[in-house]
Formats: structure tokens, sequence, C-alpha cells
């Protein structure tokens, strides 16, 4: 993506806005004599039909996303209500309360959606989908990522991956980091072996993604309608690797997490591609983007690189010549670790999550709070060492810094994530040096990216130590 992103989805915004407004102006008259039984926490109306929304484009689309956020809670307290896109919503920055909402995902809240994002992820899609048939894709997608299939299978199928990817740059080669840690993710997940199918499906994906948040509107020139022919020919692609599974009777080398999926669980083929979908959706907003953003952090934070490879370089020294790590070599990289937290922590793909409620609820972005992490907006891996913060870093039940969600949806493939992350990060810092070609920035809409795909110089580092 480039800067005229944000122009294109500036334009999306204005759009949508009118739509809401439309949508308001159409619904006064069915609204009249209705009483609401509840009560809205402390907050403004804003301006007129449009309330805030241009204030939080402009806060979530900066580098600084908490700024609106920060604002209100200033005014109004943690739990505050503001309007949004022509409705009422109630926003919360106070971590107990959000645990609550996603403790009790299906039963006081369900998941929220705009139409554009359900019509993209497919009415089988485990993000989407509520009760029983989310129960059942959830159980799915943690049985295929349980823990022993991590040592057992996906360790290994993973640096498959990396080293087959990774040893295609050359000395002097300038690339789009984005666009490497996309083809890695559709590579693992799809099984594609060559580099062309690898290329147009991350191509194809890409403009699914931006269309993910975009007026519904199903014209040639709208993004949601590049994202749903996207999203056609995705489905064409995954139920040809079906068909050619069927034809051969037997595990076919090389389709990955697709491959995995079609022996070991029986889904009708259109939840299957749908289950793909989701995967390959979830998989970029965590896994590919904190790898990408990992790397932008160490380039700016040298003391932070020159540990982390001093800890890779240990890791490697200890494999004892073997081309894979090991279960063992991936715990060895406690540093690693807190790189990969700090990271999640101020990239994470929870900048907001989205629930309705299903009935009035009574109750007595943490992640970027200065009340919670001195130097919120900073860098600083080194945080997750200090005693006061161990708690905090409990990613499967602290309140404070759930990067992977909680509750009924929380993320079944975080272990899996966090393994391809560090995986990625030992290959990529033993076998390259890089200097930053373009500059670049943070912004956080429609989700959180580089603006610039981060372009960068490659040297493999056996070359440079030897001149």
């Amino acid at each position: 993506m480039t800067e005229n992103t944000s122009e294109l989805w500036l334009c999306t915004i204005t759009i949508l806005l009118a739509t809401a407004i439309f949508a308001k102006l159409i619904g006064i008259k069915g609204s009249k004599g209705e009483k609401s039984t509840g009560r809205l926490p402390p907050g403004r109306r804003g301006w007129p039909l449009i309330g805030d929304s241009i204030n939080w484009y402009n806060a979530v689309a900066s580098c600084h996303p908490p700024q609106f956020v920060e604002e209100m809670v200033e005014r109004y307290g943690k739990i505050f209500s503001c309007s949004l896109f022509g409705k009422w919503a109630v926003v919360s920055a106070d971590p107990s309360f959000n645990r609550f909402v996603m403790q009790n995902e299906g039963k006081l809240f369900k998941s929220s959606y705009p139409k554009s994002f359900r019509d993209l992820v497919g009415k089988n899609g485990v993000i989407t989908v509520q009760g029983e048939q989310q129960r059942k894709l959830h159980g799915i997608a943690s049985n295929m990522m349980r823990l022993e299939k991590l040592k057992f299978h996906f360790l290994n199928d993973i640096q498959k991956v990396m080293l087959q990817t990774l040893s295609n740059f050359e000395d002097n080669q300038v690339i789009l980091l984005q666009n490497v840690a996309i083809n890695l993710m559709v590579n693992q997940l799809l099984g594609v072996s060559s580099e062309a199918e690898i290329n147009e499906m991350a191509h194809l994906f890409s403009d699914f993604v931006d269309g993910c948040l975009s007026v519904p509107i199903n014209i040639s020139g709208f993004a949601y309608h590049t994202a749903m022919q996207a999203r056609e020919k995705i489905i064409s692609k995954i139920n040809k690797t079906i068909e050619v599974h069927r034809q051969q009777g037997a595990p076919i080398a090389g389709t990955g997490v697709l491959g995995r999926l079609l022996e070991e669980e029986s889904l009708p083929d259109e939840a299957v591609a749908d289950f793909i979908i989701n995967l390959l959706f979830a998989g970029n907003e965590t896994t590919t983007k904190t790898m990408l953003f990992a790397v932008y952090f160490l380039t700016h934070c040298p003391r932070a690189m020159k540990q982390l490879l001093e800890e890779q370089d240990s890791v490697r020294s200890n494999s004892e010549g073997e081309e894979m790590l090991t279960w063992q070599d991936y715990k060895a990289m406690p540093f690693t670790q807190c790189v990969i937290d700090e990271t999640l922590r101020l990239g994470g793909i929870a900048i907001w999550l989205m629930r309705e409620a299903k009935e009035d609820i009574k109750y007595q972005a943490v992640h970027l709070d200065e009340n919670i992490y001195k130097g919120a907006l900073e860098f600083n891996p080194w945080r997750w060492m200090e005693p006061e913060n161990e708690e905090k870093r409990n990613w499967r039940s602290s309140p404070f810094f759930a990067p992977f969600g909680g509750g009924a949806r929380f993320c079944p493939g975080a272990e899996l994530a966090r393994l391809q992350i560090a995986l990625f990060l030992h290959y990529f810092l033993t076998t390259y040096r890089w200097t930053q070609v373009k500059e670049d920035r943070m912004s956080f809409f429609p989700s959180a990216r580089l603006v610039n795909g981060f372009q960068i110089r490659l040297n493999k580092r056996h070359h440079q130590q030897t001149n």
C-alpha cells in the first residue's frame, strides 16, 4: 500500500458517512415512540448525524490511534458513549470491562461486523458465525493447532517454507517486506509451491483484505467489488486443491494447513473454503503483520536488534549444525518472546473489537494506556522482563494484554502465530542485514499496517562478514 491508500480510504469514509446518514434518515420514522430501557454511559453526540466519526477516523488513520479515546476518557471516563457512523457506540478502555465483554460472548454480547466483512469472510467463517456453529468451527481450529501438532508437524513445515522463501533473495536486492510476509503466510496455509502461484494468491488476498471494511457497493471500481472477485478466485483455487486431493485419495505433499484440514476433518467444500479464507485473514492480521512490525521496530532500535541477534546466533550454535531448529531451540528464545510481546502490544490486531449487546447491560485500548504501560507508545521489549509486568504478560487470561482476544473467540492459532513469528525472526536475522530505503509510518485504518509496506535493501550476512 502507498500513501494514496489514505486518500482512497478518506473517500470511502465519506461515502460511508453519506450512506449512514441516509440510513439514519430512513430509520427516524420507525424509531419514533420507541423507548430504551437502558442508559448509555456519559458521552457526547458530536456533529449532527456524523457524530464523532471524523475525529475517530483521523485518530485511527494516524500513528497515534488512542488519541481520540484518550481525549474522551479524560472528559467522560474509561467507558463512554459516542456517535459513530449514524449509530450510538459504547467505547471501553477499561481492562476489566473488556474482559467481561469477551468472557460473555454469546450470552450478553455477540460479535458484530460490517456487511462487507461478513460477505467476504463467508457465512461459514469462524470469525463471524454465532452459537453452535462457531463452537464447532473454533473446536476444529483448536484441534488442528494443538501443542503436539505444533511440535511434530508445524515446526518443520514452517521452517521448510521459511528456508524456501528467504533463500531466493540476492545481495543488494530491494524488497517490500510486507509482500514477503504475506507470501510466507499464503504458502504456509495453502501449500502452493511455485513462486508464480504464491505471488498470484498473495495479490488476490491483498485485494480481498482491502475490501473488508469498504462500502458494500458491488460495482466495478469499488474496493468491495474487487474484493468479492478476489474471494471467488481464491475459492476456485481452494476447490481445485480439494479436487486433486480426492482424485489422489492420499495426503498431498506440500498442501499446508489446507491439506491437513482435508485429511483430518470432514467439512463440506463450501465450509472448507470459508474456513481457509478466515485463517488467511486472521493469519494476515496477526502473524504477517507482527513479522513486518517486528523488523520495523528492530530497525529503529539497534540495541534490541543486537540483543536479539546474539540470542539467535546462540540458538543456531547450540543446534550443532542441524539445518532445522528443534522445539527446545524455540523454547530457548526468551528475549525473542519479549520482542514478539512488545510488537503485539504496539501493533496487535485488537486496536478495537466490535461487539453488540444482546440486552441492556449494567456493570460496575488498554495496550497503549500510559497508566498501565510506562512509555506506552515506545518500543521497549525489556519492559516484559520487569517483575511488575509478569502478571500482565499472560496473553491467555490477562485483562491488560489481549493480542489474541479472549473468551469463546480466543484465537485458536495464538501459539502457532508466535511459533511462526519466532522462526521468521530467526531465519531473517541470521541470514540478512538490511537498510531502510523509503520512509514509512504506522497507520491503524482499516487495521494496523505500514503505509509503504516497509521497503528495504537486503545483503546476505555471510557476504558482509567476509568483506
